[in-house]
């Protein structure tokens, strides 16, 4: 066989076959079936303007147009005209709807036809004609798109973020240049903080009341994980003296959502997409709660963590990956600073935390080869996680089985991913839900 060719579907090892139905997600592949089954958040209502110029948008493979009416009306479909196949990206964005600038034809927000100008009004039959359109909902500053069967479109996932004032939400888009799946084992692997973010850190350098102390102080987390009604869920548990236990918990949430232990657990109230754009390249989509505390907090000396910066983001294109992507990438190695890599200011080099997570997951190739890993008990969720999107992707194209979270959105509002210091004695179920019962809790 020659490099880079894909193997027969019947030579297949069971790995190979395994990562090809996790990882692909155009039309008609497993994944991308169970993915079309949910809404997913796909644009800021910002960036589309009333009237204004239309969007290039990739979504589970497909290239997309976006584009808001002169009405306010959102419209998102096939970028191919029906009549040529001219891009309607360069159309005219006009009353009813934008107009392709090749023949004059115009489709409405849905992906009808509604005029065909170049035609002899006896012989024009718009009604016969309408572009691949999908169905959109627009709330709280985010763009919703349904790509599947029209007749099954489900309600919204009900995370409890879901459910937070506007003023009160942070959306971040960030494009990664891998396939979904890696960029989303990254937010379930609780191990790598140690190292990856904070290998630099030593716990007399933190407060007594930080408790990322607990995290440096102990890099070998002990893991225990369990299927959940949203998906999969971990706790990675630490010995924290005078009968205490620091307990880290995060969950998968179908299809592509996760919530990392990314802040204290009474308040941590976030959820972020990995949304795949196509096989190798994807979309976080972080919704955070704005009251709640920082994340990482200030050392003993009053600075702020080393590596600990915002993402700069490279100027906007109009190209089908031109949006929110970072100005640390693969073809500048991040700016990795050897020199602080070297004297153990930062311990990866690469400054920003989430650049530090894009720089590992893009280094293991688009798609990475799941084949040569090599999996130990760290890796637990991952592996559990991998294994529960396998089973519902499988079951939803052979059976129709629904995945979770499609006919009750309502089971997302118990998950909740942070990081808590309890007292021995409980089982982590236990203490999960004890914490959640104690927690701040978004009113539904």
């Amino acid at each position: 066989m020659k490099m880079n060719e894909e193997k027969p579907v019947a030579v297949l090892s069971r790995a190979e076959k395994d990562n090809i139905d996790l990882t692909r997600v155009g039309p008609g592949t497993v994944m991308g079936q169970l993915m079309r089954c949910y809404w997913i958040p796909a644009a800021l209502s910002s960036e589309l303007q009333a009237g204004g110029d239309p969007m290039r948008l990739v979504l589970l493979g497909e290239r997309l147009v976006a584009f808001r009416s002169p009405d306010g009306s959102v419209g998102i479909m096939d970028h191919r005209c029906p009549h040529r196949n001219a891009s309607l990206f360069y159309g005219r964005n006009e009353e009813g709807g934008l107009r392709c600038i090749y023949h004059g034809w115009q489709f409405d927000a849905t992906g009808a036809c509604v005029d065909m100008p170049n035609v002899p009004k006896q012989h024009a039959c718009p009604e016969k004609v309408k572009s691949q359109g999908y169905a959109t909902h627009e709330e709280k500053g985010l763009i919703w798109v349904y790509m599947g069967d029209p007749a099954k479109k489900p309600p919204l996932p009900h995370m409890e973020i879901a459910d937070a004032n506007p003023e009160d939400l942070e959306i971040e888009f960030l494009l990664r240049e891998c396939n979904y799946l890696q960029a989303l084992e990254g937010d379930i692997d609780t191990s790598h903080l140690g190292f990856l973010h904070v290998g630099h850190v030593e716990p007399e350098q933190l407060n007594e009341s930080d408790l990322m102390r607990y995290v440096v102080g102990n890099r070998a987390p002990e893991l225990e994980v369990s299927d959940a009604p949203w998906g999969t869920t971990y706790c990675a548990a630490k010995e924290a003296g005078d009968g205490k236990s620091y307990l880290r918990f995060a969950n998968f949430l179908f299809p592509f959502w996760t919530q990392a232990p990314q802040g204290e657990f009474e308040t941590n109230i976030f959820s972020r997409a990995w949304v795949p754009l196509d096989d190798t390249h994807t979309m976080s989509v972080t919704i955070r709660w704005k009251k709640r505390p920082p994340v990482f907090k200030k050392m003993k000396d009053g600075n702020d963590l080393p590596g600990i910066a915002p993402i700069q983001y490279a100027p906007r294109t109009t190209d089908w990956f031109g949006r929110w992507a970072p100005v640390q990438n693969p073809r500048n190695d991040y700016l990795i600073d050897r020199d602080a890599q070297r004297d153990g200011r930062i311990y990866s080099g690469i400054l920003c935390v989430p650049m530090q997570d894009q720089a590992v997951t893009e280094s293991m190739g688009e798609i990475t080869d799941r084949s040569r890993e090599h999996l130990v008990p760290s890796d637990v969720m991952i592996a559990r996680t991998r294994r529960r999107l396998l089973q519902a992707a499988r079951a939803y194209a052979s059976t129709g089985e629904l995945p979770p979270g499609v006919q009750d959105p309502s089971i997302y509002r118990n998950a909740r991913g942070g990081e808590t210091l309890v007292d021995k004695g409980k089982s982590w179920p236990e203490h999960y839900e004890a914490q959640l019962r104690e927690a701040t809790r978004i009113p539904a």
